[in-house]
């Protein structure tokens, strides 16, 4: 594992560090916009007092921390493999490239003693999972790796219902951003519950720091609403995801291919606008992603 020296020196000085994933830029959108976002991101979390490390896997070595040109790379190569908890062996063994997932990122992330991670949003328990078993291993992950989470919600594209239940077998605190009903990922809010309203970084890294204190392992799920001008008209968003289901069905697509192609489609059936929005909230948990962990670092230093 590569460690970028910057990373290595703030997690040596206990300095704030946020980790990012690869699969947003390899599979996430087009190029060049993919480069676009993902410098981006990692500007608004270096605006808000963090360190950001963005983790992709480059001939078989996991990078902590890709430069620019990395990244560069990353988003005009072609056929990099998806990379989940069930992937990295392969990917690592066989010399491939690897764009993380939710999954892995946190698993690399934790070897290199990250504790924040920021994301789009999660994966979760797909539409008719109680038949299928169709449930992301980000879940699992979340339920055992020590690594904080700061998403805009469960993907829409998944059954947000089953998602929590699961989290809760899991012991994974779910924790809203001055909100109490779950974000789901396009729109601001659902008619789920989270498992707590804080109203500021600080008391989200006091909630964090008091997990690890208790040595309760697994992750922690925060859920930053996107902003009231991007979100987008639940109606419509939901419309938009049942005909991408549809036909994602009528093709017979399934397993790991069912999320890249399902955000694609929508993408395509809202005129683009879902992909805006996608890279507005991105930018959006960035900052809150920082915040967090500028308060945790300080609150490790007292």
């Amino acid at each position: 594992m590569k460690i970028n020296e910057e990373v290595k020196m703030a997690l040596e000085e206990s300095k704030p560090v946020v980790a990012l994933e690869s699969t947003i830029i390899s599979h996430g959108m087009p190029y060049p916009r993919n480069v676009e976002c993902a410098l981006a991101v990692e500007k608004v979390i270096r605006d808000n007092g963090a360190i950001p490390a963005t983790i992709g896997i480059i001939d078989g070595e996991p990078i902590i921390g890709m430069t620019p040109d990395e990244i560069e790379e990353f988003g005009k190569k072609k056929g990099i493999a998806k990379c989940s908890r069930r992937d990295l062996p392969i990917i690592a063994a066989t010399k491939q490239w690897g764009a993380t997932t939710v999954s892995a990122t946190m698993i690399l992330a934790s070897l290199a003693g990250i504790e924040f991670f920021v994301t789009g949003g999660i994966g979760g328990a797909h539409r008719k999972a109680n038949e299928t078993f169709d449930v992301s291993a980000d879940l699992d992950e979340l339920g055992k790796t020590n690594v904080s989470v700061i998403c805009a919600g469960p993907k829409a594209i998944l059954d947000l219902h089953l998602t929590m239940e699961y989290l809760e077998t899991k012991g994974v605190p779910v924790i809203g951003y001055k909100t109490s009903k779950l974000p789901a990922f396009f729109t601001r809010t659902s008619e789920l519950n989270v498992d707590y309203n804080a109203s500021s970084p600080l008391e989200i890294a006091k909630i964090i720091k008091a997990k690890r204190d208790y040595k309760l392992d697994g992750g922690v799920l925060i859920c930053d609403p996107i902003p009231e001008e991007f979100s987008m008209d639940p109606t419509h968003i939901n419309a938009e995801i049942d005909k991408a289901i549809v036909e994602m069905d009528e093709k017979h697509i399934t397993g790991k291919d069912e999320t890249p192609f399902l955000l694609a489609k929508i993408v395509e059936l809202t005129g683009g606008k879902s992909l805006e929005t996608n890279i507005h909230l991105i930018l959006n948990n960035a900052k809150l992603g920082a915040q967090i962990a500028k308060e945790y670092s300080k609150l490790r230093k007292e």
